[in-house]
């Protein structure tokens, strides 16, 4: 056993079993990239001569910031920001940040900061069964970012009991082991539960877009793409789409329009032309409808809520997709941005979403 590993582990939170103990993955992403402001801050706040360089290049500033960016046990809301961003946030100004970003460079990246890296990465395989001749979802759990409880509880309850009443075996973990060619090979789609954060080895990375490319289908629900800071291009801009800008926060939860864009869409089977409901709504950088191929579902009507402002920025986007599809390859992605409130799982119009978006991904319906 590696008693730097174990060590790391425990400091991190996270359980391994014996074969996790043996080896860390050794290909998770940034492993060997220099410190820099563009850093996760978990991977600054994880070694001490960084942090000093952070202290002496801003002093206090770490200090300033709330507890949830400061953690280092994953799951942590530093593993989706970079020290720029966090540093913006409790008003460092742009000379600050430059100063941090210079000290940074200059130090060296030790194994012990490539083993703390490495840490929140795993490839233990959970053990499952399938019936033959049963379609099956994988429903990945894993998250080193934000998690929020509640909505991840209750849109796992959702998907089991959608599948269960489809004839749709479920498949449920939180590790990543299972990202692997001949694992993926045995689903018909992979649901994204509200993962947050960098989850994937560079090998598992190219395992799940390999296997979406050849036509697996992916469903991603809220905050699958919420992160501030997403280290993945190919994830964010590809797949997505999108990138998350921001949601309010005064009040951070407000009922508003659901609109149906595009009633022909199979997403959109057996839905009402609009609905209201309350929840947590994202905005994004760009409209993912300026992305080729991508097909928006529902819409949010901007004047039946108050965007305003939240994450630095004006969150009023327009035209403001929530849902939407694309094919990807020849497989098939479904995003929806609906899903913070855990209320909102025992919404119909919810629930018709993503069954109708599982059956899509999954092709139960050609």
């Amino acid at each position: 056993m590696n008693p730097v590993r174990t060590l790391l582990a425990a400091a991190l939170g996270l359980a391994l079993t014996p074969a996790a103990q043996a080896r860390a993955p050794l290909d998770c992403p940034l492993r060997d990239a220099p410190f820099s402001a563009a850093s996760p801050l978990v991977d600054v706040l994880l070694s001490t001569p960084a942090t000093a360089a952070v202290e002496q290049a801003a002093p206090g500033m770490l200090a300033k910031l709330p507890p949830l960016m400061t953690g280092t046990a994953a799951p942590t809301f530093g593993a989706i920001v970079t020290p720029r961003e966090a540093l913006m946030f409790v008003g460092a100004d742009a000379a600050s940040v430059d100063r941090v970003d210079a000290a940074l460079r200059k130090l060296a990246v030790t194994p012990e900061d490539r083993a703390a890296r490495c840490a929140r990465y795993d490839d233990e395989r959970t053990p499952y069964r399938l019936a033959p001749g049963k379609p099956a979802i994988l429903l990945f759990e894993k998250m080193t970012g934000f998690r929020d409880t509640p909505s991840v509880l209750a849109a796992h309850a959702m998907i089991v009991d959608l599948a269960k009443a489809r004839g749709w075996q479920v498949v449920s973990t939180d590790r990543a082991g299972l990202i692997n060619p001949a694992d993926l090979r045995r689903f018909r789609a992979v649901v994204w539960n509200n993962v947050s954060g960098d989850v994937l080895t560079l090998s598992q990375r190219r395992a799940f877009r390999r296997w979406v490319e050849n036509g697996g289908g992916y469903v991603g629900m809220h905050g699958s793409s919420g992160d501030p800071v997403s280290f993945w291009p190919w994830y964010a801009d590809t797949l997505i789409g999108a990138r998350f800008a921001g949601h309010p926060m005064n009040p951070q939860f407000q009922e508003a329009r659901v609109l149906v864009d595009d009633p022909r869409s199979p997403m959109a089977r057996g839905l009402p032309s609009a609905w209201s409901m309350k929840d947590e709504w994202y905005s994004f950088v760009a409209s993912p409808r300026t992305v080729p191929g991508t097909h928006v579902v529902l819409a949010l009507d901007e004047a039946s809520y108050a965007p305003g402002t939240g994450f630095g920025r004006d969150l009023r986007m327009g035209d403001h997709p929530i849902a939407w599809t694309r094919a990807v390859g020849k497989g098939r992605m479904a995003y929806s941005a609906i899903g913070h409130r855990p209320e909102v799982y025992a919404d119909p119009e919810h629930r018709r979403l993503i069954e109708n978006a599982l059956a899509w991904a999954m092709r139960s319906d050609d």
